[in-house]
C-alpha cells in the first residue's frame, strides 16, 4: 500500500491556486488598479553623460525631448492611419492613444486595445492588426513600460497576445494587416530593451544611493572619531587639574598653623568634591576610550612645545618658519592643546599633500584671543602627494567649534594652501 500526501497551502487551498491568485493580483495592481490615475510625464533629467555637455540654451529645451518623441510617434501614427483609411476621425484615434501615454499611461494601454476594436468595426479586413494600430500599440506599450515597472510590461505583452489570439481564433479574423505573432515579436523586442534599461537604471540609482549613504556614514564616523580623540585629550587635561585640586585641598590644612575647624572642614569638603568630580568624569568619559587606549605618560602638549614640533617636521624634510606676535601669555589648557593640535595637523597635511613646499606658522596673541595661521606654497619636490584619510580639516573644525572659534581653510592664489583660525579667550580665562 502506498500512502500519498496531498500538499495544501495555508487556508486549505492548493499552492497552484495561490500562485494563480498572486498572478491575478499582480495584473490587478499593474493594469487595473488606478488605471485612470493622472501621472504626467516629468521633464527629463539633463545630468547624463551626453546632455550635461550640451550648451545651456539647448539643455533648457532638452528636458522635453521625451515629450517631443511621443508627439512625433503620434503624428506618424496619424499619417499612417490617414493614408490607409482616408478618414480623419478614425486616423486620429491611434494618435490620441499614443498622446494619452503622456498623462495617463495605464489608461493609454487599454485605449490602444479599444482602438483596435474600433478599427475592427469600422475598417474591416483580413488580418488582426492594421498597420497604424500595430505601430501605435507597440509605441504605447513601449512608453508605458518605460513609465512603470518591468512586471507591467510582461502583463501588457500577455494581455495583447490573449486579445490578438481571441480576435483571430474566435472571431475569425477582423480588419487588416499584421498578424498577432508579428505584434508579439515586435513588442517582445522593444519591451525587453526597455526592461533591461529600467533594470540598469534602477541598479545605477541603487549604487548611487549606497555610495551616498556610505559617504555620509564615513563622514559621520570621521566626525565621531575626531570628537572621541578630542574628548580623550580633554579628559586627561581636566583629570590632571582635578587631581591637583584634590591634592592641594588635602595638603592645605598642614600649611597653616592651628587652622580653625571650619577651615579644615572646608578643605575636606573641597577635596571630597574634587575626588567625586574626578570619579564621575572618569566614569562618563571612560566610554570614549578604546580598549587599547593608554593614557599618555607626559602632560598634553601646549604652544610652548611648538619648537619641538617644528624641529621634528624639519627633520622630515619640511622647511618651516615660526612667527610669534603679541604678548605671549599662558592660555587655558584646552586652548593651548587645541592650538597645538591644529598646527600639528596642518603641518602633517603639508608633508602629505605638498611635498617639497615651504611652510610658515604664525601665532598671534591678541587682546581678544589667539590667532593661528599655517600657510604653505605649491609642491616643489619630485615626490607624489599622499591622499591621506581626509580627517584633518574635520578635526580642526571640531576643535575650533568646541572653543567657539572660527576656522578657514582653502587654496591660495599661488597654488599653496592656508589654514587660519581664531580662538576667542576672555581676559579672565587667560589669567586663570
Amino acid at each position: 500500500m502506498t500512502e500519498t500526501t496531498q500538499r495544501t497551502a495555508p487556508g486549505g487551498r492548493s499552492p497552484e491556486f495561490h500562485h494563480a491568485a498572486e498572478l491575478l493580483r499582480g495584473l490587478r495592481e499593474d493594469l487595473l488598479q488606478d488605471a485612470l490615475a493622472y501621472r504626467p510625464l516629468p521633464p527629463m533629467a539633463v545630468d547624463g553623460p551626453v546632455t550635461r555637455r550640451l550648451p545651456g540654451r539647448i539643455r533648457r529645451y532638452a528636458v522635453w525631448a521625451p515629450h517631443a518623441l511621443v508627439a512625433a510617434a503620434a503624428l506618424m501614427a496619424f499619417s499612417v492611419g490617414y493614408d490607409t483609411t482616408g478618414f480623419f476621425p478614425v486616423a486620429l484615434v491611434p494618435a490620441a492613444a499614443v498622446l494619452l501615454t503622456l498623462v495617463r499611461p495605464v489608461a493609454a494601454f487599454w485605449a490602444s486595445l479599444l482602438t483596435a476594436s474600433a478599427y475592427a468595426a469600422v475598417v474591416g479586413g483580413d488580418g488582426a492588426w492594421p498597420p497604424t494600430v500595430f505601430f501605435s500599440h507597440v509605441v504605447v506599450m513601449t512608453v508605458v513600460a518605460a513609465r512603470t515597472r518591468p512586471r507591467a510590461a510582461a502583463w501588457m505583452w500577455a494581455v495583447t497576445g490573449v486579445y490578438g489570439l481571441f480576435v483571430e481564433g474566435v472571431l475569425g479574423g477582423g480588419y487588416g494587416g499584421v498578424g498577432t505573432a508579428n505584434v508579439l515579436f515586435a513588442a517582445a523586442f522593444t519591451l525587453l530593451v526597455v526592461t533591461v534599461w529600467q533594470v540598469r537604471r534602477a541598479a545605477r540609482e541603487e549604487v548611487t544611493a549606497q555610495r551616498t549613504a556610505t559617504a555620509q556614514e564615513r563622514s559621520m564616523r570621521t566626525l565621531l572619531e575626531e570628537r572621541t580623540t578630542i574628548a580623550r585629550e580633554l579628559h586627561d587635561v581636566v583629570a590632571h587639574h582635578m587631581s591637583v585640586v584634590a591634592i592641594q585641598a588635602e595638603a592645605a590644612p598642614y600649611r597653616v598653623e592651628n587652622p580653625p575647624p571650619e577651615l579644615e572642614q572646608a578643605f575636606v569638603t573641597i577635596r571630597e568634591n574634587a575626588v567625586a568630580a574626578l570619579t564621575e568624569l572618569r566614569r562618563v568619559l571612560g566610554v570614549v576610550r578604546a580598549e587599547d587606549y593608554e593614557a599618555p605618560d607626559a602632560p598634553q602638549p601646549t604652544l610652548a612645545d611648538l619648537d619641538g614640533l617644528l624641529a621634528n617636521v624639519r627633520d622630515a624634510g619640511l622647511a618651516v618658519d615660526k612667527t610669534v606676535t603679541g604678548a605671549v601669555r599662558e592660555l587655558p589648557p584646552g586652548v593651548e592643546l587645541s592650538a597645538y593640535r591644529i598646527v600639528q595637523e596642518a603641518l602633517s597635511n603639508v608633508l602629505r599633500h605638498a611635498p617639497g613646499a615651504a611652510a610658515r606658522v604664525e601665532v598671534s596673541y591678541v587682546l581678544g584671543g589667539l590667532g593661528l595661521r599655517v600657510v604653505n606654497g605649491p609642491p616643489r619636490g619630485l615626490g607624489k602627494p599622499s591622499p591621506g584619510a581626509g580627517h584633518g580639516i574635520t578635526g580642526m573644525r571640531e576643535r575650533i567649534a568646541m572653543l567657539d572659534g572660527e576656522l578657514t581653510a582653502g587654496a591660495t592664489e599661488d597654488g599653496g594652501y592656508e589654514v587660519a583660525a581664531f580662538v576667542p579667550v576672555a581676559r579672565d580665562e587667560a589669567a586663570a
